[in-house]
């Protein structure tokens, strides 16, 4: 026996099936002549197909009218209204052709490279008109060709995921830590940023807003709950997000060196204070200190932060904090002083990692 069709291709023979008539079609004649609804096993089945087909082509944006003609259930039609889904005429101007192809060449991922290819190539068969229109529009943005490290397989499944409000799980690598854990996470949004892909969302096991770079995550994307699960956020700040601002605020307490770091001491939330023995008995935080309280949220971006500094400040609270600006130290420290000064640097954004 033959295979049954997709829904998908279902779904796209029945849009072509309503585009295409004359004036409507009839259940009867929907199920007769569009492909996939012969696979129907009764009239109550193919009815339930029927309806739920309909109201899954409204939601995508598609509008299905119904026509009735004379009152009867065999009377009644369905349509697509081509005034509400048929584009207006595409006119482009040569400057404007430009910088989709610019946009177009941003897109190094293959399977992502293909799709805009050919939406460039019918952009510029749309052209009306205009003697500009068409390989030479891409000379008045020559030279500015933006690049984009390559997604990865993460991209496709996380790009859906968003669209469905669907829950995912994959295992991913910190790069703080070298910890490989499972995570499961409501993806918001995607962002590139410092050449490369991050998944920003809510991470369900730590109940909090984190971003996850694609580029450590391991093995699949998997769904782990059923589409339209949570609701996406109206506003996501992405470059808040990426510098480590994006979560919830804590409060470092820091000694630091008198007239250094005056970064983080405009930061500042209280009044500074001379450091005194009895705060912490580290050698380090000799008196002499300035005692700080600085807000800040993402661990990791702001322990980088902080090492850039080197002993110049000693963080006294919180531990986990402490423990990332040590371990940082530890590993400039252990860098080859001959190498480019370059290693692990593209993945200290600013992001959570642990």
């Amino acid at each position: 026996m033959p295979s049954q069709i997709p829904p998908a291709e279902r779904l796209l023979n029945l849009v072509i099936a309503l585009v295409n008539a004359p004036s409507s079609m009839s259940k009867q004649q929907v199920r007769t002549s569009v492909a996939g609804y012969g696979d129907a096993p009764s009239p109550d089945a193919f009815e339930r197909m029927f309806e739920r087909d309909k109201d899954t082509l409204r939601e995508l944006g598609i509008p299905v009218l119904t026509v009735d003609a004379g009152g009867h259930s065999d009377d009644v039609g369905y349509r697509v209204d081509l005034d509400a889904y048929t584009l207006a005429p595409v006119d482009l101007t040569s400057a404007e052709l430009g910088v989709l192809s610019l946009a177009a060449q941003f897109w190094q991922d293959k399977t992502l490279r293909t799709d805009t290819a050919r939406a460039l190539t019918k952009l510029r068969a749309a052209g009306r008109g205009d003697p500009g229109v068409g390989d030479s529009g891409t000379d008045v943005v020559a030279g500015l060709t933006p690049r984009v490290r390559a997604a990865g397989r993460a991209f496709g499944p996380l790009l859906d995921a968003i669209q469905d409000r669907r829950p995912v799980r994959f295992t991913y690598r910190a790069a703080s830590t070298g910890e490989v854990r499972e995570r499961e996470v409501e993806p918001w949004r995607l962002a590139a940023r410092r050449g490369g892909w991050y998944v920003l969302g809510r991470d369900r096991d730590r109940e909090a807003p984190r971003a996850f770079r694609l580029s450590r995550i391991e093995g699949n994307v998997r769904p782990s709950g059923a589409p339209r699960s949570f609701e996406l956020p109206a506003e996501v700040d992405v470059d808040a997000f990426l510098s480590g601002r994006g979560g919830r605020e804590r409060v470092a307490r820091l000694a630091v060196v008198p007239e250094r770091a005056g970064a983080v001491r405009a930061r500042a939330a209280r009044p500074e204070r001379t450091y005194s023995s009895d705060v912490s008995e580290d050698p380090m935080t000799a008196d002499g200190r300035d005692v700080l309280e600085v807000p800040f949220t993402g661990v990791a971006g702001f322990a980088s932060e902080l090492a850039g500094y080197a002993d110049a400040i000693v963080v006294l609270d919180p531990p986990d904090l402490r423990d990332a600006v040590v371990a940082r130290l530890r590993t400039a420290a252990s860098l080859d002083v001959a190498g480019d000064g370059r290693r692990g640097a593209d993945d200290e954004t600013g992001v959570d990692r642990g």
